[in-house]
């Protein structure tokens, strides 16, 4: 018998190249599958509380009623006011419910807004979180708490607002409005598109946002024509999972600084500035993230990364311009000065003339250009 000779040339060469990195694993626990919020109360004493403040906003007061229902006992109140973008003066009201009832953690029902107001919470009172999404929004994976006061969103990265545990119940994403569904997913497919050129990317990460880049990219087109279609809305909500964990291991860039300005200063909806911005800010950064932009393509099957991502939007019949959603045109300006002032890091230095270009492009709804 021949004996086995040394690997070949060919395939040592082949081997990818593994740059020094750091992956940050959190401690979180996730149960994934249909019905599984039916496993609320064993959550919640696991986590050694036992008196649930129930959030929600008053879009999802039913899905939080039914929750609570769950629950029984263990719930001891409920806040249904959560809103966009966390005003702190929300925050506050809901804190003032959680004392009057004595209440030892929060279970939050519905999108990153009710998220969002989990986060407040728990960052003033230390209380444990179980996040029940409803919404493809991705934010219960991440210590990332974006906050407004005085017409300003700040963001604020922290452990404390990690959730301690979250249960995706695809059952409870089926009332999802067919658009919400749509913006909801490009939303969260922003954040595994900044991971793939953010400054601390690793391999672990880049892996989890191609993986959930594909799963929304065959999700939801299907959502879109068919909204019961249970393997569908399970793809999306596992893409959902994976972009969120994209974002929870990463910085943000370009994409997400635009969407928090915009957000904030002109109270525009979350999910749709999202998947408005996102074409434009990865054509503006595809110059300098080459390898991410072919991972992009790849995943969406298309020539080109924010070609393909604009398509998508177009695909699904969801709204294209800023204008389209409140953006005043006048306030342009103001937004690039807002973000080129606080800038988060970005693979390409900002420019004012091209910021101000995207821009444009974005508020008018036409194709995103280099």
């Amino acid at each position: 018998m021949d004996e086995p000779g040394p690997v070949g040339r060919e395939s040592v060469s082949a081997t990818r190249q593994i740059a020094p990195f750091v992956y940050e694993g959190r401690p979180q626990r996730v149960l994934f599958g249909p019905g599984r919020r039916a496993e609320a109360p064993e959550v919640v004493r696991a986590l050694g509380v036992g008196r649930a403040l129930v959030l929600s906003t008053p879009e999802q007061k039913e899905s939080a009623e039914h929750v609570a229902g769950i629950l029984g006992r263990l719930a001891v109140g409920h806040f249904f006011g959560a809103t966009m973008h966390t005003p702190i003066e929300v925050t506050e009201q809901a804190i003032a419910i959680f004392d009057e009832h004595e209440a030892d953690c929060v279970v939050a029902i519905g999108g990153g807004s009710t998220t969002g107001l989990a986060k407040a919470i728990a960052l003033r009172t230390d209380a444990p979180q179980l996040i029940v999404p409803t919404t493809y929004a991705g934010s219960e994976v991440t210590p990332v708490l974006g906050e407004t006061a005085e017409g300003e969103k700040q963001t604020i990265r922290s452990p404390k607002v990690v959730p301690d545990a979250v249960i995706y119940d695809v059952e409870l994403t089926l009332s999802l409005p067919v658009q919400l569904s749509a913006t909801s997913g490009m939303n969260a497919m922003a954040h595994a598109v900044e991971a793939l050129y953010a400054k601390d990317r690793n391999p672990v990460v880049e892996m989890m946002a191609a993986e959930g880049l594909r799963a929304f990219a065959s999700a939801l087109p299907v959502v879109v024509s068919a909204p019961q279609d249970i393997e569908a809305r399970t793809s999306a909500q596992y893409g959902a999972w994976l972009c969120g964990m994209c974002l929870a291991s990463t910085s943000m860039a370009l994409h997400h600084k635009l969407c928090h300005v915009l957000g904030g200063t002109f109270d525009l909806p979350h999910a749709e500035t999202h998947a408005i911005i996102l074409p434009h800010a990865v054509a503006y950064n595809a110059p300098a993230a080459p390898e991410a932009m072919k991972v992009i393509a790849a995943a969406l099957g298309a020539d080109d990364a924010a070609g393909g991502l604009y398509a998508l939007a177009q695909s699904l019949n969801i709204p294209l311009a800023l204008k389209e959603i409140g953006m005043p045109e006048d306030g342009i300006d103001h937004a690039v000065a807002m973000t080129i002032r606080d800038s988060y890091w970005n693979p390409l230095p900002l420019d004012v003339d091209a910021i101000r270009a995207l821009l444009r492009h974005a508020y008018e709804g036409s194709a995103p250009a280099a």
